[in-house]
């Protein structure tokens, strides 16, 4: 049985430090992600209002706005799809994550994120939103 090829993810990269962004996106691209880049959480509004993502990575220590707003707006802004959101960040005390998941992100990263855990996240989301039946549980 020949599986059709998944289509690839719509991935946001949220990241003022442009190094970091680009070297993002190029393994993203690499591993067959379609992939935007915005510096700061106001771009980062626009372009996921304007095609909204499958996926963002997010930074939180963003410059005016921070990520947690960010995401609070993501969250309310978009109707329809929602994005998985994941911060990626250097902030990683228990304080952090609870306001992470406050603001509606459904993970929370540490930086430097290990590249083989990133590519192996969004794989397992890439497969999630390409199955069939998601969403539909047992009920017929």
């Amino acid at each position: 049985m020949n599986e059709s090829p998944r289509p690839p993810l719509s991935v946001l990269v949220v990241e003022d430090l442009l190094d970091v962004a680009e070297s993002v996106a190029d393994l993203l691209t690499i591993s067959g992600h379609a992939v935007r880049v915005a510096s700061c959480g106001s771009d980062a509004l626009l372009a996921a209002l304007a095609d909204p993502p499958d996926v963002v990575l997010l930074d939180i220590g963003l410059p005016g706005m921070d990520g947690w707003e960010v995401a609070r707006r993501l969250r309310s802004q978009l109707n329809g799809k929602q994005p998985v959101v994941v911060a990626v960040t250097g902030l990683g005390a228990d304080d952090d994550r609870r306001r992470s998941a406050d603001a509606g992100i459904d993970l929370h990263l540490t930086k430097p994120a290990d590249p083989v855990a990133l590519t192996t996240l969004l794989a397992r989301v890439r497969s999630l939103l390409s199955s069939p039946d998601r969403g539909l549980g047992s009920c017929k």
